[in-house]
């Protein structure tokens, strides 16, 4: 495959088309900040309440912020009401976002329940009335994020795509499930070939993209312009830096190695912290721990005691301990294997 050229959403240029896709209660501004780092072409906001952006609440104005080094910004907004949708976008385009993304995806039954997210593949005359609002009230490209449809009897994001290209949208990207499926099952890549071949528009797939191989394959099946990592990376920030490498023909980089790893997870949580609060940041920081440490040995007994304290400085004594104690595991391994082979 020949390496794939840059992005063109309206005015904004996508140097490398390897996106990190908008995942709530992940994708927060720590985590960008480290997949930016080692290399992303493009990163998207977690998933904002268009509601909750005009009343700009605490919560909306946490997720809507961003480090210096992921612009040009995407900015993913989620709603039903097309005239609180573009006031949510007038705002997000006036904070400097680049891009407004539209969440049409989420499978969540709080989000569908709200008549948002991957419910409007339910209904289309709405969702063109929430794109067609959207376009008109920001001067910066609107892109569009959705699943092939609510089910496997209602494969309608083809139909969709069209109708966001006629309002004006400048990119799609598919996630190849249902709504139905939410995360079961396996990501159906060739079946983002149909909405590629429906529109002129840049189609980006997007579900199980876990290795470079697997971003490969997502390409060839789907022939897509480029990639959207999502839970792939839970973990593993440095992910989206491998898969840019192998689509542009370069050598692909080695994961860290475990003391890079642990210096890494240490940075990420006071990063936390620092967002969040050592007192909050403390819970939403558990997952993460679990994600880097998890194929670690002894790793599901130290998360079994880690989800248990409350206390950021007790965590971060128990992370330096758990990582050299891992350390000291890889060079007795190594130390052994030198042995045997003398």
């Amino acid at each position: 495959m020949a390496k794939l050229p840059p992005l063109s959403i309206g005015p904004v240029t996508v140097e490398s088309p390897v996106i990190l896709a908008p995942m709530t209660g992940v994708t927060d501004r720590p985590f960008r900040t480290l997949v930016k780092r080692f290399g992303a072409g493009l990163t998207v906001t977690e998933m904002i309440a268009s509601e909750a952006m005009v009343r700009e609440t605490r919560q909306s104005l946490q997720k809507a912020a961003w480090d210096p080094s992921e612009e040009p910004v995407s900015m993913q907004l989620a709603g039903c009401e097309p005239r609180v949708m573009a006031e949510a976008a007038k705002l997000n385009e006036q904070r400097g976002a680049a891009i407004i993304d539209i969440n049409m995806g989420c499978p969540v039954k709080k989000i569908v329940n709200g008549q948002a997210g991957s419910h409007l593949m339910r209904d289309l005359k709405l969702a063109a009335q929430l794109i067609d609002s959207t376009v008109k009230a920001v001067s910066v490209p609107v892109t569009l994020k959705m699943r092939m449809g609510w089910c496997h009897e209602s494969l309608n994001a083809p139909e969709l795509a069209r109708i966001a290209e006629d309002l004006g949208v400048k990119l799609l990207t598919v996630h190849g499930r249902t709504r139905n499926q939410m995360y079961s099952g396996t990501a159906d890549w060739a079946f983002v070939a149909q909405v590629k071949q429906a529109v002129s528009l840049p189609v980006i797939v997007n579900g199980d993209i876990c290795s470079p191989a697997d971003a490969r394959e997502a390409l060839r099946q789907s022939g897509a312009d480029g990639v959207m990592v999502g839970r792939g990376a839970y973990g593993k920030p440095w992910l989206l830096g491998q898969v840019m490498a192998e689509l542009a023909g370069g050598e692909v980089a080695e994961t860290p190695s475990l003391a890079a790893q642990r210096d890494l997870v240490l940075e990420h949580y006071e990063e936390m912290l620092a967002l969040y609060g050592r007192e909050h940041g403390v819970g939403i920081a558990r997952k993460h721990l679990g994600w880097y440490t998890k194929g670690l040995p002894a790793s599901a007994e130290f998360r079994n005691k880690v989800n248990m304290i409350g206390d950021a400085e007790r965590v971060l004594e128990m992370l330096g301990a758990f990582y050299a104690d891992q350390l000291d595991r890889a060079a007795g391994s190594t130390t052994t294997a030198l042995d045997r082979a003398a």
